[in-house]
């Protein structure tokens, strides 16, 4: 396990308060919504993609810990401007790194749930619902 600086805690509980990208799309190309039933999260994201595939906009949407909500935050920055095989190449493991906060076994599944809902959305490109 990583030394656990204080300064990334309040890294974490500032994207909680403060998320980027926590907006609904008026626009949107894919569109997802994922539930974690142990704990509660809760987690919609919607992609806009270019002409050329890659993702100009993304929002999402939902409640949950603090750890869900920044993972997701830092999640949908990471990703503007990629293409969907770059997005399907991210690993969990890389996801866990944005976080650059220890996290067990337990808390995995939310740290991953906004990756989870994004490979899913990919899967689904027809869930477009405006």
């Amino acid at each position: 396990m990583k030394q656990t600086d204080p300064i990334y805690k309040e890294m974490i509980l500032y994207l909680y308060k403060n998320p980027l990208n926590k907006k609904q799309l008026a626009d949107f190309d894919c569109s997802h919504k994922e539930y974690n039933p142990s704990c509660g999260d809760e987690i919609e994201i919607m992609i806009k993609f270019d002409e050329s595939g890659k993702i100009i906009d993304i929002g999402h949407q939902g409640e949950g810990c603090a750890v869900s909500q920044a993972a997701v935050s830092l999640l949908t920055e990471e990703v503007k401007g990629k293409s969907k095989e770059e997005v399907m190449s991210l690993t969990e493991e890389e996801m866990i790194n944005m976080l650059e906060i220890p996290i067990s076994h337990t808390r995995s599944k939310c740290a991953l749930l906004g990756l989870k809902t994004i490979l899913f959305c990919f899967d689904r490109p027809s869930n477009k619902t405006n």
